[in-house]
C-alpha cells in the first residue's frame, strides 16, 4: 500500500517529463533552423530542387518542435471545472498539427518537384555544399535517436514523430548525396525526380502520423500489456478471486481513467469492501497513474459441488455460442433462485443484443427455475 504522500513523486516525475519534452524540442528547433537555413543557401546556388526541397522540410521541422513545446505546456495546466480530466489531450492535438504541417510541406514540394521535372534546370554542385548535405545527414541520425529515445520514455507522441521524420530527412539527405554523386560523375541529373519522390515520402509519412494521432483522439483499445500489469496488480490483493472488465479512457499521455470489477468471496462485509477498494484504487494510482473512478464488485460464490456443476454448465451453454470471449461476474443465488453473470461479445457480432438474448434463452431452458441476468459486456483490453 502507497501512502498518499507518495503521490508527490509523481508529481515530480511529470515536471521532469515536461522539462525532458522541452529541452529536447529546443534541441531540434537550433538544428533544423541552422540546418534549413545552410540548405537553402546551397540549394539557391546550386539550383538544386531537391536541396531546397529538404531545406523547407527542415523548417518545417523547427516549427513542428516549437509547436511540441507549446502543446506540452497546455497540456500541463491542471484541471479545472471547465476541463476536470485535465488538457492532456493537446498533445495529441499538437502531434495532429505536426504531422498537418509535414503534409503541407510534402504537398508544396511536390508540386514545386512537378514544375522542374516539366521545366528542367541543371544543378551545379560544390564541395562546400556537399559537405553540408553530408554533415545533415549526421545531425538528422542523432537528433532522430534522441527524439525517439526520449519520446519513448516520456511517452510523447510529438517527440516520436518528430524524430521518426528526422530520420526520413537523414535518408533523404542520403540520396541527395548519392544524386550529387551521379551528376558529378556521369553527368546524369536526377534532381527534379529525386525531389518528387522526397515528396511523396513525406506526404506518406505524414499520413500514417496523421492517422496514428487521429486515432488516439478517437479512442483506442487499452494497450494490451498494460491492461495485463493492470489486471495482475489487483488480483495481488488478498481477498480478489479475479479481476475483468477493465476500462480506461485516455485523456492525455499518463492520464488515464477508468473502472474495473473485481471477484470477492460473498461473505465479505461492506467495510471489508471499501477497504480493499480503497487499497487498488490508491497502489494502481500509485503505479500506473490510472485513476480508478469505479471499482464494480461481483460475489463469488462458496465452494460446493452443486455449484460448480451449476458453473460448469453454464459455461459449457455459453461459449458454445459464436462470438463470445468470456464470461464473468458468474453467480448462483440458491435463496433468490437468480443466475447473473456477464458474457464478453466480440464487436464482430452483427447484432449483440441477439446474441445475448440466444445466450439467455438456452441457460434459461437448462435451469428453468431459475431467473436468468445476463449483461453484455465489451473486452476493451485485446489481451
Amino acid at each position: 500500500m502507497k501512502r498518499f504522500e507518495d503521490f508527490k513523486k509523481l508529481d515530480q516525475l511529470e515536471k521532469e517529463r515536461e522539462n525532458k519534452i522541452v529541452k529536447t524540442s529546443l534541441f531540434g528547433i537550433i538544428g533544423n533552423v541552422l540546418l534549413a537555413i545552410l540548405k537553402g543557401i546551397v540549394g539557391i546556388k546550386s539550383n538544386s530542387i531537391a536541396i531546397l526541397v529538404d531545406a523547407v522540410n527542415n523548417l518545417a521541422d523547427g516549427g513542428s518542435s516549437v509547436i511540441t513545446i507549446i502543446g506540452t505546456k497546455l497540456a500541463s495546466k491542471e484541471a479545472d471545472n471547465k476541463h476536470p480530466f485535465g488538457y492532456g489531450r493537446i498533445e495529441y492535438l499538437s502531434a495532429m498539427i505536426i504531422s498537418v504541417i509535414i503534409l503541407y510541406v510534402g504537398i508544396t514540394s511536390l508540386v514545386a518537384a512537378v514544375k522542374k521535372i516539366l521545366n528542367p534546370v541543371e544543378p551545379s554542385y560544390n564541395l562546400i555544399g556537399i559537405v553540408i548535405v553530408a554533415l545533415s545527414v549526421i545531425v538528422k541520425i542523432v537528433m532522430a535517436h534522441k527524439f525517439i529515445k526520449i519520446g519513448g520514455e516520456v511517452k510523447s507522441d510529438s517527440l516520436i514523430n518528430s524524430g521518426e521524420d528526422a530520420r526520413l530527412d537523414a535518408y533523404v539527405s542520403l540520396s541527395i548525396l548519392l544524386a550529387a554523386g551521379m551528376y558529378m560523375l556521369f553527368d546524369v541529373s536526377l534532381e527534379a525526380y529525386l525531389g518528387a519522390i522526397i515528396s511523396i515520402i513525406i506526404i506518406k509519412s505524414a499520413i500514417d502520423m496523421l492517422n496514428k494521432t487521429l486515432s488516439q483522439l478517437l479512442g483506442e483499445k487499452i494497450d494490451p500489456h498494460l491492461a495485463q500489469d493492470v489486471i495482475k496488480t489487483v488480483e495481488n490483493f488478498p481477498g480478489v478471486e479475479g479481476a475483468n472488465a477493465l476500462v480506461l479512457n485516455n485523456y492525455g499521455p499518463n492520464n488515464w481513467n477508468g473502472s474495473i470489477d473485481i471477484g470477492v468471496p460473498e461473505t465479505y462485509t461492506a467495510e471489508q469492501l471499501d477497504e480493499i477498494i480503497r487499497d487498488i484504487q490508491l497502489e494502481v494510482y500509485y503505479q500506473y497513474k490510472i485513476m480508478l473512478t469505479a471499482v464494480g464488485v461481483y460475489p463469488i460464490n462458496a465452494r460446493s459441488r452443486h455449484i460448480t456443476s451449476i458453473k460448469d454448465q453454464i459455461k459449457e451453454i455459453v461459449f458454445s455460442h459464436q462470438h463470445i470471449t468470456g464470461i464473468h461476474g458468474l453467480y448462483v443465488d440458491e435463496f433468490d433462485k437468480e443466475i447473473r453473470f456477464d458474457v464478453i461479445i466480440s464487436l464482430d457480432a452483427e447484432d449483440r443484443l441477439e446474441v445475448l438474448q440466444k445466450v439467455v434463452n438456452d441457460v434459461r431452458h437448462r435451469f428453468p427455475d431459475y431467473n436468468i441476468e445476463a449483461f453484455p459486456n465489451v473486452d476493451y483490453t485485446d489481451r
